[in-house]
């Protein structure tokens, strides 16, 4: 299969990680990447010994690029996105979508009228660790899953990352932020949602950063920073989530599934790897399971790996413009839920995404 031609739009922090699989994988080759800042461009350029570094227009107008991964700031996703599809290019978005609930089924609507693909983060959920937790739920070991529990708990990212103010403005926050990693997981491993209701606070309404190079600047806080969230599927299963940016610490599971036979102790899903434990009668105590996927390594790209299979096929890829839309709707849903007291029917569904294959020979999506 020829690789199909991949144009990065955004090269800052995350973009590492999207460049130094790029090597990895069969089905994609990044052969651009532009920034807003041209020097940043230029240095992930040689730094990853990429073509060139260029405008997003350049980008744009090249006829040999397929895709568009689009690791811009959430504020910038739709824009994007929106001027990918319109040069005919599929896009991959970093999560979430974008961030406003009409702009991101805009991208879906105008992406299917334009015959490309759109879609994005999280891949964790192709992850070894995840991938191996929905066999043993699509084989019956634990049953019909019933219910769920989640939990993400730190303290923000003001300590750590270099420019952390977008996490704490419109489209930032915990359930924005992380939300997308826990959802998906739970949609690819519960099915759908079918409605939500919850309760958000701000405990903290300015922040103070410890991390360089912005040491001692203050955040203003403009988004909820604690949400607790209800949900029930349209499996009958109910759910719960915590994400939060206001804990200094907990001793709580990532993501437990309980089912009419067992249960199952899910890995973080913002990971890709293990460890996966099971719970039944007969063991009377959780056991290790042997993962039975590859990718158990920080694999930040597959879902842009399997788009560029899916350009190639024609099948349908995983991390798709259904799935990110449907983990947007809920996301707005838990903050809208807990702006209006009221329970939130979601309007959009989706079906769960195809397992991976078992056997993938690294850097391999299809057998």
């Amino acid at each position: 299969m020829k690789p199909v031609k991949v144009g990065l739009v955004g090269s800052g922090f995350i973009s590492g990680i999207y460049l130094e699989n790029s090597k990895i994988f069969n089905s994609f080759d990044i052969v651009a990447c532009a920034d807003l800042i041209m020097e940043r461009a230029e240095g992930r350029a040689e730094e990853y010994g990429i073509p060139k570094a260029c405008s997003t227009e350049e980008i744009m107008a090249d006829p040999e690029i397929e895709i568009v991964l689009n690791l811009t700031t959430p504020d910038g996703h739709y824009e994007v996105a929106k001027q990918a599809i319109e040069a005919g290019k599929s896009v991959y978005n970093e999560k979430p979508l974008a961030i406003e609930l009409t702009d991101g089924k805009r991208l879906v609507d105008t992406a299917k009228k334009a015959g490309v693909l759109v879609g994005g983060a999280p891949d964790t959920f192709l992850g070894g660790g995840i991938q191996t937790c929905r066999k043993l739920i699509d084989d019956g070991w634990i049953g019909e899953p019933i219910a769920v529990n989640s939990f993400l708990t730190n303290h923000g990212h003001e300590s750590w990352h270099p420019d952390p103010e977008f996490y704490y403005k419109k489209g930032g926050g915990p359930m924005f932020d992380m939300g997308p990693y826990y959802l998906t997981a739970l949609v690819n491993l519960m099915g759908p949602i079918k409605q939500v209701k919850a309760s958000t606070r701000v405990t903290f309404p300015e922040r103070t950063i410890t991390s360089e190079p912005k040491y001692g600047s203050k955040i203003k806080v403009d988004v909820p920073t604690h949400i607790v969230g209800i949900m029930d599927f349209h499996n009958n299963a109910t759910g719960s989530i915590l994400t939060s940016f206001d804990v200094w610490g907990a001793q709580l599971p990532r993501i437990e599934i309980y089912g009419t036979l067992g249960s199952l102790s899910v890995p973080d899903p913002n990971t890709f790897g293990g460890p996966v434990k099971v719970y039944l009668p007969e063991y009377k105590e959780w056991r290790d399971v042997p993962i039975s996927h590859g990718y158990t390594f920080n694999s930040r790209g597959i879902g842009v790996a399997d788009m560029a299979n899916a350009v190639r096929s024609g099948r349908p890829h995983r991390a798709n413009g259904d799935l990110t839309y449907h983990v947007l709707e809920a996301m707005h849903a838990f903050h809208t839920a807990a702006d209006t007291e009221k329970t939130l029917v979601l309007e959009s569904s989706v079906e769960k995404p195809a397992p991976l294959p078992l056997g993938l020979i690294k850097g391999y999506i299809d057998p």
